[in-house]
């Protein structure tokens, strides 16, 4: 299956349109795929659209996604795929016995008017290949990604995402484009930052990758001083982000042990990131971040257990009776309530998508940024979280923090 999707890769950025069809089992719900390109908000994306026998059901992806995308249908389900480019068409077919096919069949140029197909080997998709990365890595340049191929960045190859020469691995191109959308997310309001040197609290570090990518993106792509201090419980995680700070020779990155919740520091904190903290852990971060005063705030909520535990509200009783809305309305009732609060305590605040989410179901981010609120709408905030809660009948740590 791997070698299928490298065939695949190699031929999307090329691609004006694929035709996914021929059902082996005739139960199957769709009976074609076919992918054409579509530009959203100025972004050229792939759209697919899945028909059944009555509906089609429609996605936009990125080209990089698509690949993965296909082979959701092909070729178990649909096993003939037709990929054309401006000059041929690609075939690849799944035979009963679990062999593919493939073939390439140059099309009619548009200005000889000719009707005839010159047929080629299905060799002449790997001579291609070449050919095709060079298109793919013009595709994705258009992106122009904050951390691209070729820079030098530790942690990213200890990742596994870079190999040493600075390329993107192919299987782990996701990831790769989830780290770029959480700098970017901090470029977005580091950029206009005029202190020379950002200090940065992340509470919950785990492992510490993106504080590891932060460091890098603060001090060699800003080039700003960075003092960032990463907390968590975990003796032996601390152990190991601090060895591994020594040998990229990250002097300002450190990590302590030690809880979210009565946290002290006489540092000056300018930012406070908090990922996947579970629970209320992630409202005791925000909590900090704001007797702190920190002029950022980037949060990704984990686990969301208290408000869930509590909700009871006969307008929304049909939705309680179901166990995984109910955990999902518990959760965006309480990231919605974090967001208003931070507004009341003089932050101006969004919630982002972070991952997309298919990748992860918590692809939330909260980000705050200490503003001039004015006076009528932090009291608007604060009146429409209690009446929130007055109907639901909950009582949300993050309430009684910020209040």
């Amino acid at each position: 299956m791997e070698k299928i999707k490298e065939q695949i890769e190699r031929l999307l950025p090329q691609m004006t349109r694929i035709i996914v069809s021929n059902r082996l089992d005739k139960t199957y719900q769709y009976r074609k795929v076919e992918v054409t390109w579509t530009t959203v908000r100025g972004k050229e994306l792939c759209q697919i659209a899945a028909y059944t026998e009555k509906q089609v059901f429609q996605e936009n992806v990125d080209v990089e996604e698509l690949a993965g995308k296909l082979l959701v249908h092909f070729p178990e389900h649909l096993c003939q795929m037709n990929i054309f480019t401006e000059e041929k068409e690609y075939s690849f077919k799944m035979t009963k016995k679990g062999k593919l096919l493939t073939n390439a069949t140059r099309l009619p140029a548009k200005q000889s008017g000719t009707s005839k197909l010159a047929k080629t080997s299905g060799s002449d998709v790997a001579d291609l290949a070449d050919k095709m990365n060079s298109r793919r890595g013009e595709h994705n340049r258009k992106k122009n990604y904050i951390l691209q191929e070729g820079m030098t960045v530790p942690p990213l190859v200890d990742m596994g995402i870079f190999t040493k020469e600075g390329k993107v691995v192919r299987s782990m191109y996701d990831k790769y484009k989830q780290i770029n959308r959480f700098v970017e997310l901090v470029d977005d309001v580091l950029k206009n930052e005029t202190k020379d040197e950002i200090h940065i609290l992340d509470f919950g570090c785990g492992k510490s990758y993106l504080t590891f990518v932060l460091y890098y993106y603060i001090v060699e792509i800003r080039k700003k001083k960075a003092e960032i201090i990463g907390l968590d419980l975990k003796a032996d995680v601390i152990k190991h982000c601090n060895e591994t700070a020594e040998k990229y020779g990250y002097d300002h990155l450190h990590f302590e042990l030690g809880d979210i919740n009565g946290y002290k520091t006489k540092m000056p904190v300018d930012m406070v990131v908090t990922l996947y903290a579970c629970d209320t852990a992630t409202d005791y971060a925000l909590f900090n971040a704001v007797q702190w005063n920190a002029k950022y705030i980037l949060s990704v909520p984990c686990c969301q257990h208290e408000v869930n535990g509590q909700i009871e509200s006969e307008l929304l009783a049909p939705m309680m009776e179901y166990g995984i809305i109910k955990e999902r309305m518990a959760a965006l009732a309480t990231d919605a309530i974090r967001a208003n609060m931070l507004t009341y305590r003089g932050y101006k605040t969004q919630i982002l998508e972070f991952v997309d989410f298919a990748h992860s179901p918590k692809n939330l981010l909260i980000r705050a940024v200490k503003s001039a609120i004015p006076k009528e709408k932090r009291e608007r905030s604060l009146q429409e979280v209690e009446r929130m809660c007055e109907e639901m009948h909950i009582v949300p740590s993050i309430y009684n923090l910020l209040k």
